[in-house]
């Protein structure tokens, strides 16, 4: 990694996402609204980092996973921390999130950025990213059946694997 980007990676990794005077932190938050383990949630942020680091260094269209990408859409509700903290700061640039539009143009489009995401990922961070928060582009652009559900006034049971959609 060159110098400069060894700098931008340090100041990066340095930022903390989970403000210590918050009562509910913000992997806290990551965890609860996914339905994630504290550590796990964790594993995302790390991920996130080095998606923001990729996205800074190679000036190119990259798409994260759908668990970075989570992140990601947190960390822009955060506005100050997002914009002022981390976008002007730390990465001394803005990096704003567009929607896909939809369609096959935009999937063929978000599948070929995905696998560009991880091949950069191997080439500055020297290993391959974490299959459970990575995972092949099959399993990154399945159909999504998304709904936000109140886990307090609603049962959720996980359908077994064999009859899901």
């Amino acid at each position: 990694m060159p110098l400069n980007d060894t700098a931008l990676w340090q100041r990066i990794d340095d930022f903390d996402l989970d403000d210590p005077t918050a009562s509910l932190a913000f992997s806290d938050r990551l965890a609860r609204e996914n339905g994630w383990g504290k550590e796990y949630s964790l594993r995302v942020i790390e991920e996130y980092k080095r998606f923001m680091f990729l996205l800074c260094v190679t000036n190119e269209p990259l798409t994260p996973s759908d668990q970075v990408d989570q992140a990601w859409h947190l960390h822009l509700i955060y506005t100050r921390s997002y914009w002022k903290d981390f976008c002007a700061t730390v990465l001394e640039r803005e990096i704003h999130h567009g929607p896909t539009m939809g369609g096959t143009v935009e999937q063929t489009k978000f599948t070929d950025w995905y696998a560009r995401t991880k091949e950069n990922y191997m080439k500055y961070f020297d290993s391959t990213p974490p299959a459970d928060i990575w995972p092949g582009s099959t399993e990154r652009f399945a159909a999504v059946h998304f709904q936000r559900v109140d886990r307090a006034r609603n049962l959720v049971i996980r359908l077994p694997f064999s009859i899901r959609r």
